[in-house]
């Protein structure tokens, strides 16, 4: 056995097998360098010529990922398509040597690998996985603004078929061990201690055998890919669902069906070759940039700013066991954080706990988890109805319905029971959490975790600080965000907080046009356009109009001194009985199962004047729209709700959906430009009054010249 080191790969030969080492220095993760490829390159000459070496396997020496993509750093130094094109096409020329190797190359992958890291898997002869619970294979690149530029749009149809490769890379989908093996992606899945071993095992057998890879495409997608006028369907099918998703917002779903569709009409090399150029028009494209902007937003709220004060939190109280309660105790559990699952009853508490139970069951029979991982997750969640079950938890998150006294009065009563260094948390989406901490023993601890629903899926943590909240408290509930999977924002306390304040306005203005004639499925329709993944009618459906008529008299003392009143309408359509999709009648009826199918409730326009509608210049109704969100996210920021525009950024993308492709409201500001904003506000002013006002800071912006951010 020899060991040869070079940097980010070591070389390691052990019986005929070359074993190449993935370790780049200094991180902890794998990423593509040119660097990396560039050692690479020179290991695989010398592999070739080495007569002692029969076969190679390919290996990761991090804990918990094989490679989880390219180097972004690298990617956005690129300023010319030609630039991202020519190391498309370099990265295509190494995979496609890997793949015609005269040696046989085996992938054991442990961990996550993702984008470039599974194009090089794709490129190797065999995959074996491993069943570790944190092994993952995705081509995320959509989800950037990017293809996969590694030769993903042209390995991965050829391997699984074309239906299952753009069903994971039109979505940037994850796929898991046991399924990557039912659909043909990974050839075989071991323990990880067994990982090495059998990848040798396995290089050392194919030298003699060649593996004949069996064809895991099912009858009908066979048929349906046979013939260019049955693929043809494929694509056709595959365009119209991502118009209807996208709108044609994002380029790049559309140049992956064309990079696959010409590929699989042509060659593979013709295939590479269209891959590269379309990569290197992506990587330039204003969208990517963006994306990848929010990206690297996201990473960085990783890193807690208190990280010295924080202290631990492995026990947590959640009080109310509904939706957003057991969704709460749902993504604790899973990262191994003990959660008291808390309710009037044991009855009501029950409940959340088989709501927790049925997630993760089901997340078993798809088998991301195994039978022992779903029986350990599960015993974390302890439903009670008493108190005193909390009495050793170190934080406790208050999950009740949106009522001051209420929310006053659990606090209490936890208190009355918890150490004296419990923190308390409360769950609200608009009530200042100074208001209820205004009677608390200890006010310092008490804090705003704001999650949206459904919390397993809703990206966003919004914590709310007062200005006696203590640091060690902001900083112990920023660590427990970030262990449950979120990513964190902290701003300041006030009516609304940041998310909902910037939200009402937008709401309100969706409302206002109501009230003037429009259409419910044009202003929909037309914000869909704009970049948002629901239309403002949708959302006060989904949200609730019971909910919405509350935030809005939460809200209506804060805008009413800036000379704004709020639309009442909202307070009139619920006592009507009509309350959105909880009740199936809203702006839209809902029917069928769960309420899938709906319709517009033309009965709903008398609360809005005459049932006759009238057409709206489009762009204008996007603009009154989305320039209400972005207008007060700059007083959020000019008042210090906002700690900095980035924060504003990722709380209105990840917690309201403003159109990420655009950057949030700040970078939007500084893409369009702060006076043309202002520009655009002051002309809606002139039309529709005071309330398009434009913030001081975007006026002095526009005056200066000047933007958000400095890059």
């Amino acid at each position: 056995m020899s060991d040869k080191e070079s940097k980010d790969v070591i070389l390691q030969k052990d019986d005929g097998v070359a074993i190449l080492w993935l370790d780049r220095s200094g991180e902890k993760v794998n990423t593509l360098s040119v660097k990396t490829l560039d050692v690479f390159s020179k290991l695989l000459d010398e592999l070739e010529n080495d007569t002692e070496v029969e076969a190679v396997v390919l290996i990761s020496k991090k804990e918990d990922n094989f490679i989880v993509g390219a180097d972004l750093d690298v990617l956005q130094t690129f300023d010319k398509k030609e630039d991202a094109q020519k190391a498309s096409k370099d990265g295509n020329d190494l995979l496609t040597r890997v793949s015609k190797f005269p040696k046989p190359f085996v992938a054991a992958i442990n961990g996550t690998t993702m984008g470039g890291g599974l194009e090089v898997a794709l490129a190797c002869h065999y995959r074996i996985v491993t069943d570790h619970p944190k092994t993952v294979l995705a081509l995320p690149e959509v989800k950037l603004g990017l293809l996969p530029g590694g030769g993903g749009t042209q390995r991965l149809p050829r391997l699984i078929g074309i239906q299952k490769a753009l069903g994971l890379m039109l979505t940037g989908r994850s796929v898991y061990p046991y399924k990557a093996k039912k659909i043909g992606l990974a050839d075989e899945i071991i323990h990880p201690h067994g990982l090495l071993q059998a990848a040798k095992n396995t290089a050392k057998r194919l030298v003699n055998k060649p593996y004949k890879r069996k064809n895991r495409m099912s009858f009908v997608e066979k048929a349906l890919e046979s013939t260019p006028l049955t693929r043809s369907i494929i694509y056709r099918t595959a365009k119209k669902q991502v118009m209807g998703q996208t709108y044609g917002n994002y380029p790049a779903p559309l140049k992956i069906l064309d990079c696959v569709k010409q590929g699989m009409r042509t060659s593979i090399n013709k295939g590479l070759e269209i891959e590269s150029q379309k990569f290197g028009a992506l990587v330039v494209s204003p969208e990517s940039k963006q994306l990848v902007n929010l990206f690297f937003a996201m990473n960085a709220s990783k890193k807690n700013p208190l990280q010295e004060h924080v202290k631990k939190s492995e026990n947590i109280g959640i009080l109310g066991a509904g939706l957003m309660g057991a969704g709460i105790a749902n993504i604790s559990a899973t990262k191994g954080i003990r959660a008291i699952l808390k309710d009037i009853s044991l009855e009501a508490a029950n409940n959340g706990f088989k709501s927790v139970y049925k997630d993760i069951s089901i997340k078993c029979k798809k088998r991301i988890y195994t039978p022992f991982e779903k029986d350990t997750i599960v015993s974390k969640v302890f439903p009670t109805e008493e108190y005193e079950s909390l009495r050793n938890t170190d934080l406790v998150i208050e999950a009740v319905f949106e009522d001051l006294d209420l929310k006053r009065k659990v606090l209490a009563e936890t208190e009355a029971v918890v150490r004296e260094d419990c923190i308390f948390a409360s769950n609200t989406s608009s009530l200042p959490i100074t208001d209820i901490a205004a009677e608390a023993k200890h006010p310092e601890r008490v804090i705003g975790m704001h999650y949206f629903s459904p919390v397993p899926k809703m990206p966003l943590l919004e914590i709310i600080t007062t200005d006696k909240t203590a640091d060690w408290v902001t900083a112990t509930a920023y660590d427990l965000g970030v262990r449950q999977g979120k990513t964190v924002i902290v701003v300041g306390d006030g009516p609304g907080f940041y998310t909902t304040r910037i939200l009402a306005p937008l709401m309100n203005e969706a409302i206002c046009l109501l009230e003037e004639g429009a259409k419910i499925e044009d202003i929909d329709r037309n914000m869909k356009l704009f970049g948002y993944p629901v239309g403002p009618i949708t959302l006060l459906d989904e949200v609730g109009l019971d909910v919405a008529a509350h935030v809005t008299d939460v809200m209506n003392e804060l805008f009413s001194k800036r000379g704004v009143t709020g639309s009442n309408v909202a307070h009139k359509i619920t006592k009507a009985g009509f309350k959105g999709r909880k009740n199936k009648k809203g702006f839209y009826l809902y029917s069928g199962k769960k309420g899938k199918n709906k319709k517009i409730n033309s009965d709903i326009y008398q609360f809005f004047g005459e049932k006759s509608r009238k057409d709206f210049d489009r762009e204008e109704m996007q603009s009154r729209i989305a320039l209400m969100m972005v207008n007060e996210a700059a007083v959020c920021l000019q008042d210090g709700i906002l700690k900095s525009p980035r924060d504003g950024d990722l709380g209105a993308i990840l917690g309201l959906g403003f159109p990420p492709f655009r950057g949030g409201p700040f970078r939007y500001v500084d893409t369009v430009g702060a006076d043309k904003i202002v520009a655009t506000l002051e002309s809606l002013q002139n039309k529709h009054g005071v309330r398009f006002t434009p913030a001081p800071i975007l006026q002095e912006y526009a005056k200066g010249n000047k933007k958000f951010y400095s890059e």
